[in-house]
């Protein structure tokens, strides 16, 4: 396609005119080796007079299209990256996750001005520089403190680490990635070892050959604490135990269904509080799943499942990427999936009826 017909499309608002722009650009950038050094006069042109005037009116879809095809690319208008950065989440993602042209101070104005869901991309971006890191600890948002825990490549001083320990003593969902976390070190491992459940202990124990003797005090000492406030005003340290309070946890869930008192919103104060039992069963009973099948869901390599399920009893999508985040933190990060199987997930979350949905996952949980 000629740069003549391109100008010409500009011009149009007819969608698919709209369709036929974004694929003639792409078309023309794609006959190129896709460096910025290689891109001609003639189409850099285009690019910054044509692409910031096709977001502007495009469609959902052209503008998803657009940011998954700009996302790793150096020859972009830089205006236009930071414009796809900021829409909603879908689209945004993959810029925040890869763009070469984010820099610092574009990623921190995200943290100030752009939602939670955006917030959490850009503390799982590959790399984060050390001011970013600052500005994420600074701003102390939980979810966000999470997925900079999971974040290994992210450029975090030894001060920074002790911050996350501490701050893993009240954001239980933070425990698991730091506990596997690369710059952990054998003093911030001693400390959070106190406020993780067996599993994670075990591996801390190993991994960095913890002494018995100090481990002992430790405990005894977060008992200690555990019965009494401190004169900070701070409440006591929980200690987090497995498999004990299964029954209790399905009287409260019971008791307060049945009064009407069960919420989709009790589903994150209860992984907020660090309690993943709990969010399954309530979970269980809001769907009315199979506490079993809600179990083997969250423990397999299918989050989109987990989707379906948060999707069928009033869940908003905006908010499922943090509750997948705060499951895996409390069970070994799993489901499973990686980014791949956050972005199935999400798919849960299309155009149709929690009825459907709800129908959809008690036919796949089967297949777990």
């Amino acid at each position: 396609m000629s740069s003549e017909s391109l100008l010409e499309l500009a011009k149009s608002r007819a969608p698919a005119d709209r369709e036929r722009l974004l694929l003639g650009i792409v078309e023309l950038c794609d006959a190129d080796d896709g460096s910025a050094a290689t891109i001609s006069p003639q189409i850099q042109a285009l690019l910054n007079s044509i692409f910031l005037g096709l977001v502007a009116g495009a469609e959902r879809d052209i503008r998803k299209r657009l940011a998954e095809k700009l996302s790793t690319v150096e020859w972009a208008p830089t205006a236009l990256i930071n414009v796809l950065a900021l829409d909603e989440i879908e689209i945004a993602r993959p810029v925040i996750a890869c763009s070469p042209l984010l820099k610092d101070p574009d990623l921190i104005r995200l943290l100030i001005e752009a939602t939670i869901e955006h917030q959490i991309e850009v503390a799982r971006r590959p790399n984060l520089g050390a001011a970013v890191v600052t500005a994420i600890l600074q701003a102390a948002e939980p979810a966000v403190m999470t997925a900079l825990a999971g974040n290994h490549s992210a450029e975090l001083a030894p001060a920074d680490m002790k911050r996350l320990v501490a701050a893993a003593r009240e954001i239980a969902a933070m425990r698991s990635p730091l506990a596997r976390h690369p710059k952990l070190t054998d003093d911030l491992a001693m400390q959070l070892y106190i406020w993780v459940g067996q599993a994670l202990r075990q591996s801390l124990a190993e991994r960095f050959r913890l002494d018995p003797t100090l481990i002992q005090a430790a405990l005894a000492q977060s008992i200690q604490e555990a019965h009494m406030a401190a004169p900070t005003g701070k409440p006591p340290v929980t200690l987090a135990r497995d498999g004990e309070r299964e029954a209790m946890e399905q009287r409260l869930i019971e008791k307060l269904h049945s009064a009407g008192q069960l919420r989709p919103g009790y589903l994150v104060r209860a992984l907020q509080e660090g309690r993943l039992s709990l969010f399954t069963v309530a979970l269980a009973t809001l769907g009315r799943f199979e506490t079993d099948h809600v179990q083997r869901v969250i423990n397999s390599d299918r989050p989109e499942l987990l989707g379906l399920a948060c999707a069928a009893v009033g869940i908003d999508r905006s908010v499922f990427p943090s509750i997948l985040d705060m499951v895996r933190g409390l069970n070994g990060e799993r489901p499973g999936g990686g980014m791949d199987g956050a972005r199935r997930a999400i798919g849960a979350f299309g155009p149709v009826t929690p009825q459907v949905a709800a129908t959809a996952f008690r036919q796949a949980a089967l297949s777990v």
